[in-house]
């Protein structure tokens, strides 16, 4: 049974493309203001001291994020088209609000944490039912533009958020999640008066959230070893007990996945050989991308002695040149291959980081040492990261392009974790050399990720021609998971 909309009126349309566009750029801001405010943070919360957390533990304020979100946003999504869109946005973005409070009044590491991971959990739920209220408020003729503006909060996100983030965090680093108060009453407050349910179907499949929790527990037990391995021992029995249990979880993910009438990963979809191969290197590149963008800013803290404000302002130009690349790409290389373009783009993330390992010094030399890399990494960026969602939905039907995009998704934020955790585990097996060379360690094994992620993409040209072919008609607009893919 699916229950209709009545059409929307040009003033309550224009309120409604506010909060679509205003929740999606809250919650894409907040993956990028944390960086900045991380050293900060672990600062004020006793890294380092007696008794205090270690920096292990402090990954996990990234990490959290990122598995939750990948764990439960296609699940959410399909709670959402059963049960009704506006309840699923509405209940994500008050939990999105709240959660933020309580991460700002968090007085330890492992509150913190906690209530991240419920922030992700809100950002799961409001980021792709916002673009589907977006998309109901709006006459067919206006849908793409509607769609674009939605897609562009997040290059505007990437963009402004090392600045926002070094401001805020200059005042204290409460304030990088106190920002999300009053915004979101407001956006809420919008949502509860004007949005209404959009189309729902009362027979769509129970998602499978056992499987959510499977997928959660595998990437998280796999962070867990590589990020307590300097402390555990690589070889001790709690890091491979962690990464044994990984594996074991993974297993019962999959077997789940194939017994599942609406599993989080659809099996099926990686019978597609360009499909599983984008993927790959969307995994793959996100591992360096993760590990680059917060080493950057550590560097830039702890090596510098910058300020966050100072740092923010001068990781911003990176971040900067990814939607100007994207809009050059679709203007002057329409007709080029997407997996060509982001084979070319980790190639430029790699060359970049390589140059940055190699200038960035002890003493700050930014506009010969750092800020030539960035430039050029922001465009391997603008290539790489939207050309390896294209070149994994290229050969999907129409009817599986947003269960693909979910996917992919899901493989970026489970690259990211992976990234985070590298990271960790490098520099804290090298703090005794000091961090220039630990920072530099982990900009040059980036740099092998990099250049393998460049091959599995190059891949999916070969993939394609063991493909079946599938039908090439798209969708009049893109899916919420394929729209709601950050830029950067």
């Amino acid at each position: 049974m699916v229950s209709r909309t009545r059409a929307q009126s040009p003033a309550r349309s224009r309120v409604i493309v506010l909060i679509a566009v205003g929740a999606a750029f809250m919650s894409g801001l907040d993956l990028f203001v944390v960086n900045v405010a991380f050293d900060q943070i672990g600062v004020s919360l006793g890294v380092g001291t007696d008794g205090g957390p270690t920096i292990a533990d402090m990954s996990w304020i990234l990490n959290i994020y990122a598995v939750v979100y990948a764990a439960l946003l296609v699940p959410l999504g399909r709670i959402a088209d059963r049960y009704g869109r506006k309840t699923v946005f509405v209940g994500g973005l008050a939990l999105f609000v709240a959660a933020s409070a309580a991460c700002a009044l968090s007085g330890n590491v492992w509150m913190l944490v906690l209530f991240r991971g419920l922030q992700a959990a809100g950002a799961a739920a409001m980021t792709p039912t916002s673009l589907s209220i977006l998309m109901a408020a709006l006459p067919p003729e206006k849908r793409i533009g509607g769609v674009r503006m939605w897609s562009a909060t997040g290059a505007a996100a990437a963009a402004l958020g090392p600045t926002i983030g070094g401001f805020l965090t200059g005042i204290s680093w409460h304030w990088v999640f106190l920002i999300n108060l009053p915004i979101g009453v407001v956006l809420l407050w919008l949502a509860v008066r004007h949005v209404r349910d959009t189309e729902h179907d009362e027979d769509a499949k129970t998602p499978d959230l056992l499987g959510a929790l499977l997928l959660a527990a595998a990437v998280g037990l796999f962070a867990l070893g590589l990020v307590q391995s300097p402390e555990w021992g690589w070889g001790s029995p709690a890091t491979l007990g962690a990464l044994a249990a990984s594996v074991v979880f993974a297993f019962l993910f999959v077997v789940r996945s194939r017994r599942h009438a609406a599993p989080v990963i659809d099996p099926r979809l990686l019978r597609v050989r360009s499909f599983m191969w984008a993927n790959a290197s969307m995994l793959i590149f996100n591992v360096a991308f993760a590990a680059n963008t917060l080493i950057f800013v550590l560097w830039m803290q702890q090596v510098w002695g910058w300020s966050p404000l100072l740092t923010g302002l001068a990781i911003a130009p990176g971040p900067a040149m990814v939607p100007i690349t994207v809009a050059l790409t679709s203007r002057f290389l329409r007709r080029a291959r997407p997996e060509r373009l982001a084979s070319v783009g980790a190639v430029l993330v790699a060359v970049a980081t390589v140059y940055i390992a190699l200038s960035a010094g002890s003493e700050a030399n930014y506009w010969l040492g750092y800020f030539p890399g960035t430039i050029v990494s922001g465009m391997g960026v603008g290539l790489a990261s939207p050309n390896l969602m294209a070149a994994a939905t290229h050969n999907l039907p129409p009817a599986q392009s947003s269960t693909g995009t979910g996917m992919s998704t899901m493989a970026r934020q489970i690259g990211y974790v992976i990234g985070i955790s590298m990271l960790f585990a490098i520099v804290g097996s090298m703090q005794a050399l000091g961090p220039e060379v630990a920072f530099r360690t982990v900009l040059l094994v980036s740099v092998g990720v990099l250049l393998i992620s460049s091959l599995t993409a190059f891949g999916v040209t070969t993939a394609r021609h063991a493909t079946p072919a599938a039908p090439t008609r798209a969708p009049a607009t893109p899916s919420p998971e394929e729209a709601s893919e950050p830029t950067a």
